[in-house]
């Protein structure tokens, strides 16, 4: 297994796959870097280094008591930058992962970044407030919060079917994805998922969209039922600097997954342009 140990002695687990220009992948809450294996092959075929992190307290990294907030994953994810010396990369992030890419480049700067892509990604806040009427309340949260102390495991297989809109009318169910879903997120730690649930929530990513300073994709589903497209995606395009919005008709909050075709053909078209 590769791993960097970060400056609080925490272990962070990594796969680095491939050569040329490197990709570099965050994940969802609860999963890990295995969420990317579609996004990570085929784009690794097509002649980039591929790299994706397991957060801490989620899959094969350790798990803390502390540091499971954004400050710290963006402050990691730049250990694992500065360990491998990448330079020219593509951050890409899924859900609370796309939280964790901007807070990357709101913190630590764009120098080592060309171009950044936030699927189905949280900021620019979750939660609902005055200042963010279209969020969610906070018994939304809480909710979840609740699952995730009283019964995760039966929580984590409930929370894969809205998560894939496998409750639509029509949905192919696969029995599969499901089953994987819950065993990623069963890796993780509960005190660190249960502390980035506020990560994801809380964290006000702002003033770390207005400093993007890269081409920025920003993709998202229209029927997303975990991070709602109104409230999210379209305004983190808004926001960002001269960002390229593509919404996807139908698509829920896990489309690189599910719908991994046509996302990766975008990918590959948004890294080549």
């Amino acid at each position: 297994m590769s791993t960097i140990t970060v400056k609080d002695g925490t272990t962070i687990y990594y796969k680095d796959w491939g050569t040329g220009q490197p990709i570099v992948f965050s994940h969802g809450w609860p999963l890990n870097a295995d969420a990317w294996d579609a996004q990570m092959l085929f784009l690794g075929q097509q002649g980039y280094r591929v790299i994706a992190h397991d957060r801490r307290g989620h899959g094969r990294s350790s798990q803390t008591w502390e540091g499971n907030e954004m400050d710290t994953y963006a402050d990691d994810l730049a250990a694992l930058f500065e360990a491998l010396d990448l330079s020219n990369a593509v951050m890409v992030g899924h859900s609370t992962g796309g939280g964790e890419v901007a807070h990357y480049i709101g913190r630590h700067g764009s120098k080592r970044v060309a171009k950044a892509v936030l699927i189905s990604a949280v900021p620019p806040i979750m939660v609902k407030s005055a200042s963010n009427p279209l969020g969610l309340d906070i018994s939304v949260f809480d909710g979840i919060r609740a699952g995730v102390t009283g019964d995760r495991s039966q929580f984590f297989k409930d929370l894969s079917i809205p998560f894939f809109g496998y409750n639509r009318p029509g949905a192919v169910i696969s029995e599969g994805v499901r089953e994987n879903f819950w065993y990623q997120g069963m890796q993780g730690g509960i005190k660190g998922e249960y502390d980035c649930i506020k990560a994801f929530s809380e964290t006000d990513f702002n003033e770390d969209l207005k400093k993007i300073d890269v081409p920025t994709l920003v993709m998202h589903g229209d029927d997303d039922q975990i991070v709602p497209f109104a409230d999210a995606g379209a305004l983190t395009a808004k926001i960002v600097k001269n960002a390229t919005l593509k919404v996807y008709p139908g698509f829920p909050h896990g489309m690189p997954i599910i719908h991994a075709d046509v996302i990766n053909k975008d990918l590959l078209a948004f890294i080549q342009s």
